[in-house]
């Protein structure tokens, strides 16, 4: 199984965020990442949140400097 992750510092903010979380499961990154859009970023937990955010998922694990915007 390959590693995933998300990373905040793809999308460019007003608090500029730079958590990224990575996994060794989907939905294990999914429940990480919706937490954290919901308690730091203010959005409501629904589908479509779900959805977009699976969406962004990469296989890996997060760089160490900042990716390019």
């Amino acid at each position: 199984m390959t590693r995933k992750y998300i990373d905040c510092r793809e999308f460019p903010s007003e608090m500029n965020c730079t958590v990224a979380l990575s996994a060794d499961n989907e939905d294990e990154l999914l429940d990480a990442a919706v937490q954290h859009a919901v308690s730091v970023h203010k959005h409501d937990d629904s589908p479509e949140l779900r959805s977009q955010l699976r969406s962004l998922f990469h296989e890996g694990t997060p760089p160490v400097e900042a990716p390019r915007v």
